[in-house]
């Protein structure tokens, strides 16, 4: 075997925590102004006070009664919302979603909940492996899944199938899910389609660069589906991939200059990397540095992140370029849906993230369902509305997706790490994002083939 090739299996405590690092791959979602166009935040009037961005609220008082659903009264609606914090070996995983959660349906009901009722949160915590359990829990307990977020979503499915509960989840993870039933999301991650906006205006800036890439990634199926789905779409932009890609353990690697060795060795311009910003990451960037190897990184979103900026003080970073959908958060006073997720955050001393940005927008886009219903409130009811989205951009905070059809939109940015800061590098027009049908990428191949999808492009995987 070449370097990073390895059969051993990883600990499974280490892999699920690793995983977690993943799940930022299948969390993207979009910003709001496009480069090609006027710009999808400009308004002619003065937004009222609890306008989201763009966005008028779902929330506000109302006259809705009936016990119509399970979780469902004149006066409530019980919805279930959780995460992975009680996971011992990463305490507090992927909290931000569930603070953004409890912060939503506080300013919801401070607006009067929805059509008149108040919503009420359920919270379950999957530890990672409990998934199975909260799950079945939840059947018996509320109305819909709304925000949540559990690593291996893939063991929820029969059980929730099963019991007809419905979600409009933060984010999905396997294609079991993500192609699933009675389920719709405010940034779709299909396995059969994928935007790639950041691979075609990339390639436009180095043309030659992206012509000598390669991968590295985790020796696990997330990060090898993720990766293997990028593959296709980045060719379709220009991008050329040698043969050099590099598999390293999953729980991280004691030595990692074999990896940046070879990848230096081959050639290679442009790495995609997949995988966790902490501390493999990190790893990584400093054994390439004493090697004197410095690439281009092309990242998921989940390298957006504070702690590892932070770190990056040696400037071994500094060659990094992450794939964004979402506006960065210092961008609020151009996105007004930015400045408003702050706000509603702050006021609540809620964690900010790019999870807690999506299960935000995940709130507001069941809470758009449930206002439509009205009183004829069933899961049934808010699924259809929902299925009815053709362009839903949560008031400016992601561009425009097709959530009711299940396929991801055509737009996204890039940021470049310099120092301890992140900042925006293409487009070059700050608060804009560069937006083309040809940017949005059918997949075909292994990866779709292993999802089973049916005519109506429902996952059968696992059934």
């Amino acid at each position: 075997m070449g370097a990073g090739k390895y059969s051993r299996r990883p600990r499974v405590a280490v892999l699920t925590v690793a995983l977690v690092a993943v799940l930022s791959v299948f969390a993207v979602a979009c910003g709001g102004g496009r480069s090609d166009s006027s710009g999808g935040t400009a308004t002619t009037k003065a937004p009222a006070a609890t306008d989201f961005g763009t966005m008028a609220s779902p929330c506000g008082s109302g006259d809705a009664k009936g016990a119509t659903a399970q979780g469902v009264t004149d006066t409530s609606i019980t919805i279930g919302y959780g995460d992975d914090a009680g996971y011992a070996g990463a305490p507090g995983l992927n909290k931000e979603m569930s603070d953004a959660m409890r912060a939503m349906i506080k300013w919801c009901n401070d607006q009067g909940g929805i059509n008149g009722r108040q919503v009420v949160g359920k919270y379950y915590d999957a530890a990672i492996m409990n998934v199975s359990n909260v799950m079945t829990e939840a059947c018996s307990q509320v109305f819909m899944l709304v925000g949540e977020g559990w690593s291996l979503d893939s063991a929820q499915e029969k059980v929730r199938v099963g019991c007809n509960l419905a979600a409009v989840p933060t984010y999905t993870v396997s294609p079991q899910f993500a192609n699933g039933p009675m389920m719709v999301q405010p940034s779709p991650n299909p396995a059969d389609y994928y935007g790639a906006a950041n691979a075609f205006i990339f390639a436009e800036e180095y043309p030659e660069a992206v012509k000598k890439a390669a991968t590295m990634y985790a020796n696990y199926a997330a990060t090898q589906d993720s990766t293997e789905k990028a593959v296709i779409a980045y060719k379709q932009a220009g991008w050329t991939f040698l043969p050099c890609e590099q598999v390293y353990n999953i729980g991280g690697e004691s030595n990692w200059t074999p990896f940046v060795q070879r990848l230096k060795d081959c050639g290679a311009e442009v790495v995609y990397f997949s995988g966790s910003p902490n501390p493999n990451f990190q790893n990584v960037l400093d054994a390439a540095k004493a090697i004197g190897y410095s690439p281009m990184w092309m990242l998921e979103a989940n390298f957006y992140d504070s702690n590892f900026a932070k770190w990056n003080t040696s400037g071994n970073g500094d060659n990094v370029y992450v794939r964004m959908t979402y506006y960065p958060f210092d961008q609020a006073d151009k996105i007004p849906a930015v400045a408003k997720y702050l706000e509603i955050m702050k006021a609540d001393n809620a964690t900010t993230g790019l999870l807690s940005a999506q299960a935000t927008a995940a709130f507001l886009l069941w809470a758009q369902g449930v206002k439509a219903c009205g009183s004829n409130l069933t899961s049934d009811c808010v699924i259809g509305e929902l299925k009815k989205v053709t362009s839903y951009d949560a008031g400016g905070m992601q561009s425009p997706t097709n959530s009711g059809a299940n396929i991801p939109g055509d737009c996204g940015l890039i940021v470049k790490l310099t120092g301890t800061k992140y900042e925006q590098v293409l487009p070059t027009t700050i608060g804009t994002q560069a937006c083309n049908p040809k940017y949005l990428i059918k997949l075909t191949g292994p990866v779709v083939d292993r999802a089973k999808l049916d005519s109506n492009r429902i996952s059968q995987a696992g059934q």
